[in-house]
């Protein structure tokens, strides 16, 4: 039986729910309010006149003892966490226990960074007009922040966008992706349970881009944060309004390159898991391997039969590797691009078909044209591609021939070949040995071009949801 939600805007109605349903099996899960246009404005209203009202602002000690709580309850029903988002979200149990895992840690990095964050001294009586001064800096809130989330990771990514606001002290909004909002909730839940004011953090689940556009655009946002689609993201972002800052994470084709030199037994597995984990449906998930003629069949060949290993099926067993596609007609998309991709004369290594309405073989395509959309764009799907390649440089054009940029890899064994793909490559992070997906959550976490604006990571969404604010005081005695 589906599990009702309450209605997460205080002091507002819903009229209507939505029904939530398991990706894979499509079974009813859970029943949501959904918020009009009405309940955004109470719910901006609300936050906005928190942030005014800098006596009622929550004290750093305060913030972290309601943080320090929420970890504790995450830790007390891990399980059910993970259940929960593999449930919604398809996301294999394994991974989910993972991701709990982290989004735990990340909570933790939160007070970690309230506890060493610091300002620092500007230097004064360095000339005439300013003698007898000192400067210093101090961090600030920088207003209510709206955070629009993802499916693919719907508890961690809430606790990058949510949790640093809470942290800094910013009233905050929260709209989950409509078709796992669960987690979401269950996360708020916990704050408000460790002590946050249920003011302190609303949940809108809308559907339309009326209502959300009316959410982001308002006039009221300091801060809107995005993860999701890019279409959706830039849109969004060019209609904010004057001085709302913005970070925007979106994603890419992710490339590797793979040189004659590369260790195939250990960097396979890794290109394989960073290909077919959470069935392709992550933001720097490996799709573009370029591999040197001399072994490109053998690199294809291997990711495919490591592929072909891993059991599909119910994301809630612990056995699944690759659960399914967050919705049927995904699954139906990712069956047309492998299609147009083969037609056009791509070699299908391994997999290529769909197991079932919500499940598809991990896809290994041997040399798609450099036009089919599986080359082109963000397959969001369990499928690699590999191309040969005869010269490096020629590699590293190809790889960066899209207007994304976000992670990428080389395979070598040689120092020269690793940090000239390292210095060429266009990505805001290089990993060598390892797979493109590879992420903790204190390293900068950017997206490049369009494939994201600013920073992410704990530390770095902190930082862009404070203001630094200077105190100059003069004195004779200075």
């Amino acid at each position: 039986m589906a599990e009702s939600f309450p209605f997460m805007v205080p002091g507002a109605t819903s009229s209507r729910e939505a029904m939530v349903w398991a990706p894979y099996d499509g079974a009813e899960i859970g029943t949501v309010p959904m918020a009009d246009g009405a309940a955004v404005d109470k719910a901006l209203e609300t936050a906005s006149r928190l942030f005014k009202n800098r006596d009622g602002w929550l004290s750093v000690e305060k913030r972290i003892d309601i943080l320090e709580k929420t970890a504790e309850l995450m830790a007390q029903r891990f399980d059910m966490l993970a259940v929960e988002a593999a449930r919604e979200g398809g996301k294999p149990l394994p991974d989910s226990q993972v991701e709990v895992a982290r989004a735990i840690d990340g909570v933790k990095l939160c007070i970690e960074t309230l506890r060493t964050q610091h300002g620092s001294e500007i230097p004064m009586g360095l000339n005439a007009s300013s003698m007898n001064r000192i400067a210093v800096t101090t961090h600030e809130p920088i207003g209510v922040v709206v955070a629009v989330s993802a499916f693919n990771h719907p508890l961690n990514l809430i606790v990058h966008q949510v949790a640093p606001a809470i942290a800094v002290g910013c009233p905050c909004v929260v709209k989950p992706a409509e078709v796992t909002p669960l987690s979401c909730i269950r996360f708020v839940q916990m704050l408000h349970e460790a002590g946050l004011p249920e003011e302190w953090c609303q949940v809108v689940v809308t559907s339309g881009r009326d209502v959300s556009e009316k959410l982001v655009t308002d006039s009221r946002v300091g801060f809107f944060s995005f993860i999701g689609s890019p279409s959706v993201g830039w849109m969004l972002r060019s209609k904010l309004a004057p001085g709302t800052r913005c970070a925007l994470e979106h994603g890419g084709a992710a490339p590797v390159i793979v040189a004659p030199d590369a260790d195939l037994d250990a960097t396979m597995p890794l290109l394989a898991k960073g290909g077919f984990y959470h069935a392709g449906q992550v933001c720097v998930s490996v799709q573009r391997v370029f591999a040197h003629e001399s072994i490109a069949r053998d690199v294809a060949a291997r990711i495919g039969k490591l592929g072909s290993k891993m059991p599909i099926g119910d994301p809630t067993s612990a056995d699944t590797e690759i659960g399914p596609l967050i919705r049927t007609k995904e699954c139906d998309r990712v069956a047309e691009w492998i299609k147009e991709a083969v037609d056009g004369g791509a070699e299908v290594v391994a997999g290529g078909a769909k197991v079932s309405d919500s499940c598809f073989e991990a896809t290994v395509l041997y040399d798609p044209p450099a036009a089919a959309m599986v080359s082109q764009r963000e397959i969001f799907g369990p499928a690699v591609c590999v191309y040969p390649y005869s010269d490096l440089d020629e590699a590293i054009g190809r790889a960066n021939s899209l207007p994304f940029a976000f992670q990428a890899a080389v395979c070598t064994r040689d120092m020269d070949t690793a940090m000239r793909c390292f210095r060429k490559l266009d990505a805001s992070a290089v990993m060598v040995n390892d797979h493109t997906a590879f992420r903790v959550d204190w390293m900068p976490f950017a997206g490049l071009r369009q494939s994201g604006y600013n920073v992410g990571g704990i530390h770095h969404t902190i930082h862009d949801m404070q203001i630094e604010k200077m105190l100059v005081i003069r004195s004779p005695e200075l």
